[in-house]
């Protein structure tokens, strides 16, 4: 997670070789994050064995240190490709996907999960699917003016998340069986995977402000 910078001046659009910079970060930055995602997915899917919530936590902290690298340079430069305060909050839109998926798999271990659920791996694909589309975009930005078919469809996927989260939480309670502190350790997961598909979506809408003021 990061902390707030410096006050951000609104700049118009820029170019040159800080501004190219800029775009790689952010590039990078989408891709740091996939790489969460994809390592918080496989601990779920391969649990308790695959992937530690160290590996997980490691990789949070490249992707952490990614989207710092992203702020200072955008601070930096006297001429910013987009408007200075649209950067950092898509910067910071970013470093919640990663912050979201990390707490989710960190819950596995805090919580002494014994097994996952089929409704965690279907919240763990529709996360790697929005993150997938966000790196796409992240990468794309450069060459794209006014809209972007991947905001389109990381909305269509917040929506079958949401719908999927709901499900999840809802089945929790069909069976008086079940231990209510495991019902609540699961609807925690569960909020937190959802959480990470909604930080996606967030990130998207942050490209498309940018998209909309450079058309």
């Amino acid at each position: 997670a990061l902390v707030p910078g410096a006050r951000c001046v609104r700049m118009r659009f820029g170019v040159g070789p800080r501004a190219a910079a800029i775009h790689e970060l952010l590039g990078a930055a989408g891709d740091a994050t996939l790489d969460v995602v994809r390592t918080v997915q496989e601990r779920f899917l391969l649990w308790p064995s695959g992937p530690s919530q160290e590996e997980v936590k490691a990789r949070e902290h490249t992707a952490d240190s990614v989207v710092s690298n992203l702020l200072s340079m955008t601070n930096a430069v006297f001429v910013p490709p987009y408007d200075r305060d649209d950067i950092v909050e898509l910067a910071f839109a970013i470093d919640d996907v990663a912050d979201a998926a990390e707490n989710a798999s960190e819950l596995l271990g805090l919580y002494g999960v014994a097994t996952p659920t089929r409704q965690s791996f279907e919240l763990c694909a529709l996360l790697v699917r929005a993150t997938e589309q966000l790196a796409t975009l992240l990468h794309e930005l450069p060459h794209l003016r006014g809209s972007a078919p991947q905001i389109v469809a990381i909305k269509q996927v917040e929506d079958e998340a949401d719908a999927a989260a709901r499900a999840a939480r809802a089945s929790l309670f069909k069976d008086d069986r079940i231990d209510p502190v495991i019902v609540i350790r699961w609807k925690d997961i569960y909020e937190a995977l959802e959480e990470a598909v909604d930080a996606c979506e967030t990130a998207a809408h942050r490209v498309g402000n940018v998209l909309v003021k450079n058309a």
